[in-house]
């Protein structure tokens, strides 16, 4: 049973807001995004925490971004937050994310 529309102006502004994304980091992950820890172990340790590594590959599943496109959408994002991070690269993305187990919510 389909429900009728009352409130046209209400409808058509929830309809507007769908397309509405807002994304933020808050401010204990902005300061967790460099890796500060080292592993010990022969060569570089990783410059990107594994919190900024999953929170990339997260938006890279909900938006269905190739790697590459990933990058370039994370580092917007990050402009706009006026932050001076910088999002992991691309290749950095897919080989840290063989070593992640990440876990997707639905």
């Amino acid at each position: 049973m389909k429900k009728k529309i009352r409130n046209w102006s209400q409808y058509n502004r929830a309809l507007v807001q769908r397309g509405n994304i807002n994304i933020w980091l808050s401010d204990s992950a902005i300061s967790k995004w460099q890796n500060t820890e080292k592993h010990g172990g022969r060569g570089r340790s990783n410059y990107y925490s594994d919190l900024a590594i999953e929170t990339c590959l997260t938006l890279r599943a909900v938006f269905h971004l190739p790697l590459r496109a990933l990058e370039g959408f994370v580092n917007s994002l990050l402009t706009m937050m006026d932050t001076s991070l910088q999002s992991p690269g691309y290749s950095c993305l897919c080989k840290r994310s063989k070593t992640l187990d990440v876990q997707y919510r639905k």
